[in-house]
């Protein structure tokens, strides 16, 4: 699905393949340990940009957001073309109970462009190396996960994270429209909304519901679909916040576009 994807984003942008300053694909399961996805996915795309994969598990996206953010910042692209793809099914342990459900195949993007104002804000973000036990691949390569660990620092640490995003941004909850965590499973989600106080017109994004648990594809899926169903959030201020395997995280506050 990567390539619709990427066309769909373009288009969205208004730009085509040849204007792409730079390509970043978030994953973690190319099928190859090289080539990797972004040079290919660029020469489809009719561009001989930069390209490269980056390996952030479910907080490959806002990683990905943070790189393009700072290139368009630097001067270096005027457009960058931010992939989060995955394909999980390969290395799922259908036995398993704690993962089988949850894991799915998907891909979403994103372009970030120079513009007069910036709508993203620096990004909160970091690691926690010494949990790298917490989800991980067992020796025959199959996905397993420590779930009541996983769901503990999802929730409580993740949440001081969000907090210090919304400060950093010079906000409160109030000033937002939405919230866009990684689509983990939906206990973590409420839980994690929960622990934030979010006020009732705050939309939360539930996306685990319809696609699954996408890794790096899952927050721009979720944002494409509450754009979609919740339209009036577009113009207000979303916070996103990607966490994963690692163990690493990162989060932004951005203006959302519906298109």
């Amino acid at each position: 699905p990567v390539m619709p994807a990427a066309r769909e984003a373009l288009e969205a942008a208004g730009i085509t393949g040849e204007q792409i300053g730079a390509v970043v694909v978030a994953t973690v399961s190319n099928p190859m340990r090289t080539p990797g996805v972004a040079p290919m996915l660029a020469a489809e795309l009719g561009s001989q940009a930069p390209a490269f994969d980056l390996s952030a598990a479910c907080a490959g996206y806002c990683h990905g957001i943070a790189l393009a953010n700072d290139m368009v910042g630097a001067g270096t692209a005027d457009h960058v073309l931010v992939v989060g793809v995955e394909y999980l099914s390969q290395f799922t342990d259908l036995s398993d109970r704690g993962t089988a459900f949850l894991f799915a195949d998907a891909a979403g993007a994103a372009v970030v462009s120079l513009a007069e104002a910036s709508g993203i804000s620096p990004t909160v973000w970091g690691s926690d190396g010494s949990q790298w036990e917490l989800i991980r691949t067992r020796e025959d390569g199959m996905l397993t996960m420590t779930g009541n660990s996983v769901f503990r620092w999802a929730v409580w640490e993740m949440a001081k994270v969000a907090r210090q995003m919304l400060e950093e941004a010079g906000i409160t909850a109030d000033d937002l429209a939405a919230f866009i965590p990684h689509q983990a499973n939906m206990r973590i989600i409420d839980e994690f909304a929960k622990q934030l106080g979010l006020p009732e017109h705050v939309v939360v994004a539930r996306d685990i519901a319809n696609m699954g648990n996408t890794s790096a594809a899952s927050i721009p899926l979720a944002t494409h679909r509450l754009l979609e169903e919740h339209p009036e959030c577009s113009g207000g201020l979303a916070l996103q916040i990607g966490f994963g395997a690692g163990l690493v995280y990162g989060a932004q506050v951005l203006s959302l576009i519906h298109i």
